[in-house]
């Protein structure tokens, strides 16, 4: 589903997607945690890696791929997810399922959101 707007609002680090009357701001925070890259989900579905300490991360720029998706520009220097349009529209409407499993993750692996922090497991 093809957003009717699309706005970066670089002072917030959020993009905001409209389609129809229904309005979405996601963090770019959420957005590069969930990039689509090879990185991120790995390849099929197996052996990517969970980002973390991406809490400050602000979207450098976005264009448009095509007419098909956003290439989205991070300032932690990731550039290589293709967010499709249909995989956005995922995004915005699961937002709280795909938080939570994020956190959920972070949590088991004992990763940080900041990059400040470095969590010591005792066993």
């Amino acid at each position: 589903m093809t957003p009717d707007k699309i706005l970066l609002h670089k002072k917030s680090r959020q993009l905001e997607l409209t389609y129809g009357d229904q309005n979405y701001r996601l963090d770019a925070e959420y957005l590069r945690v969930h990039s689509p890259s090879a990185e991120v989900r790995g390849h099929h579905g197996q052996g990517g890696q969970l980002p973390f300490g991406k809490k400050q991360v602000a979207i450098a720029h976005i264009e448009a791929a095509g007419n098909y998706a956003l290439h989205i520009v991070f300032d932690d220097g990731h550039d290589s997810g293709i967010y499709t349009w249909d995989y956005l529209h995922d995004l915005c409407v699961n937002k709280e399922t795909h938080w939570q499993k994020y956190l959920d993750d972070l949590h088991q692996q004992g990763k940080s959101r900041d990059p400040d922090t470095q969590i010591v497991k005792l066993m």
